[in-house]
Parts: structure tokens; C-alpha cells; sequence
């Protein structure tokens, strides 16, 4: 992985936030920690991140509350809940809300990898990321279809060359000798006629 992926890690027990960064720092991933929802947040408004990751139960904003938001303000970013009070209702709310995936604690580090991975391969494409694409791949397609036109074109001038060539060669003689004839003509002086008696 060329560039580090930012995941930010948002649970009120620091240690957390060190089995995250633990795992994922040696993959290519840069772990930031987040203590609550409105740190979460604050965050977000202020750096990008490829991946969050929530606990579920905190003190303030929950995780769900956390991840509505993320979903609301950037639809393109993953969010992944965890949780160790895991329920029914609450994964069903964690996915209405857009969220990638639902892991239930304790975690193991082969977990947490296989979910940053699946959360990436899976997330669309930011909004301006997604237009720069989009606009990218509409000059290809002009080309391609300019280019048909321009394939026949060429084939008709490549089949029609020996004709065009053969024209030439048949007409340059006569066209020749009639310019030299007509600047002849031109040179020649004219002759005075001979004034008739009266």
C-alpha cells in the first residue's frame, strides 16, 4: 500500500484504541483515537478519513448517533460499529444507518484486519472523487466514437488512391499541353490589320 489509509477509532477505553492501532499500524494504516461521539466528530470536520470505526455504548453520543452522522455528512465513508452489547435492534438501526459492518467484541487482530478490508473495498467513491472519475472516462468515450468516422474515411481514401492517381496520370499530359497552348496564346502578339482603302 503506497499512501497510509486514516482510520479513526472512537471508544471511550483507551485500550481500544491500542489493540486497533496495534493491528492495523503495521498493514498501512495511520490509527487516530477519538475519546467520544463529539471528538469523533470535531475530527471528521477537520481531517478526511478512509475508515471509522465506533464502539456502540458511550458516555454522550452513542455510536449509532456517531455513525447516522459520519453517514449523513460523507456517504462515501465507512463506518464500522463495535460493540460488546451487541443487540438485534441495534445492528438492524447500524445498518439502516449505512454502516459497513457490525463486529461484536472481543476482537481478535485477524477481525479487525478482515474488516478494515472489507470496509475499504467495498466504500463508493467520494462525491468530488467520483465526478473526477466520471468526467475522466467521458473523453475516452469521445474519442472512441470520434474515431469510428474517421476509420472510414481513412479506408475509403486508402481504396480510392490508385483511382485518383490514375486520373492524374491520364489527365496531366492534356492538362499540361493546354496550359503551355493558352500561355502561348497569351505571348502571341497581336497582329495589326492591314487598314482597308476607302
Amino acid at each position: 500500500m503506497s499512501a497510509l489509509r486514516k482510520v479513526l477509532v472512537v471508544d471511550d477505553d483507551p485500550v481500544v484504541g491500542e489493540s486497533f492501532n496495534r493491528v492495523l499500524t503495521g498493514k498501512g494504516y495511520a490509527v487516530i483515537t477519538a475519546a467520544n461521539g463529539e471528538e469523533a466528530l470535531a475530527k471528521l470536520r477537520d481531517e478526511k478519513y478512509d475508515l471509522v470505526y465506533t464502539d456502540l455504548r458511550m458516555p454522550g453520543m452513542d455510536g449509532l448517533e456517531v455513525a447516522e452522522r459520519v453517514k449523513a455528512k460523507q456517504p462515501w465513508t465507512p463506518v464500522v460499529i463495535v460493540t460488546g452489547y451487541g443487540s438485534h435492534t441495534s445492528e438492524e438501526r447500524a445498518y439502516a444507518a449505512g454502516v459497513s459492518d457490525f463486529l461484536n467484541k472481543p476482537l481478535s487482530p485477524e477481525m479487525i484486519e478482515d474488516s478494515a478490508a472489507r470496509a475499504l473495498a467495498h466504500a463508493p467513491l467520494p462525491a468530488p472523487a467520483a465526478a473526477a472519475v466520471a468526467a475522466a472516462a467521458v473523453p475516452e468515450a469521445a474519442p472512441a466514437a470520434a474515431r469510428k468516422p474517421n476509420v472510414l474515411k481513412n479506408m475509403l481514401l486508402f481504396l480510392m488512391a490508385p483511382f485518383v492517381g490514375l486520373v492524374y496520370a491520364v489527365l496531366l499530359p492534356f492538362v499540361g499541353i493546354g496550359m503551355l497552348a493558352w500561355v502561348a496564346l497569351k505571348k502571341e502578339p497581336k497582329q495589326a490589320t492591314p487598314a482597308q482603302p476607302e
